[in-house]
């Protein structure tokens, strides 16, 4: 089974990718751990990477279609993959769809985790994190004991750059952008698709997705 898992930034697309493919036996195929694997790695593609986002600039769909090649070529999902936030452009999904019929493979499910632009904002924009022990807390709903300090290992908390509120608000624009042309783009080669409510706890949200892609 391949399943492509599309969900706003902050939608909750990892933790859900991670559940799904535990429990389907299945490999969670992300291009941003991609990346930076290769990039460790300093494979070809890699070295590639690293050289076009030092320059600042985004990494060609080429590329990102190398990586998952060089992924799905090796086996590695043999039972199928869930594709995490992948294709994010159109040239992507048809890539993806030409690299699929080499490998005489197909996408047989495409799961879409919505939830409203406000509570992405509530849970991106309050998000903090402790560079000192790894620890995550958000200031509206797992707020620390003591502000700005985690109760962990007492180190200052920070916020990512990317999780300021405007940012966050920029973010959800460019992946309506972007999201809206692939849901159609799968909907006309008639791949079942689905929308799942990505609001609410993770357990639930969880059986929701499982329940749309396996019959009861």
């Amino acid at each position: 089974m391949n399943v492509i898992l599309f969900g706003a930034p902050g939608a909750g697309k990892g933790t859900q990718g991670e559940l799904l493919a535990r429990r389907r036996d299945l490999a969670r195929l992300s291009t941003g751990d991609l990346l930076r694997d290769a990039v460790r790695r300093a494979t070809p593609l890699g070295t590639q990477a690293k050289r076009t986002m030092e320059a600042g600039e985004l990494v060609p769909d080429a590329l990102i279609l190398g990586l998952v090649r060089e992924v799905m070529a090796s086996g590695a999902g043999a039972d199928g993959y869930i594709f995490d936030g992948f294709p994010r452009t159109l040239p992507q999904a048809e890539g993806l769809d030409a690299l699929l019929q080499e490998l005489g493979e197909r996408i047989d499910a495409v799961i879409v985790l919505a939830v409203e632009d406000e509570a992405i904002v509530r849970r991106l924009s309050g998000r903090l994190s402790c560079p000192a022990c790894g620890a995550i807390y958000n200031r509206y709903t797992d707020a620390p004991r003591a502000e700005g300090r985690c109760d962990r290992c007492g180190g200052t908390l920070t916020q990512r750059a990317d999780d300021a509120e405007e940012t966050v608000r920029r973010r959800l624009d460019v992946y309506r952008e972007q999201t809206e042309p692939l849901i159609a783009f799968y909907r006309a080669r008639g791949v079942p698709l689905h929308e799942v409510d990505g609001d609410g706890p993770v357990e639930s949200v969880h059986e929701a997705l499982v329940a749309r892609l396996v019959p009861a």
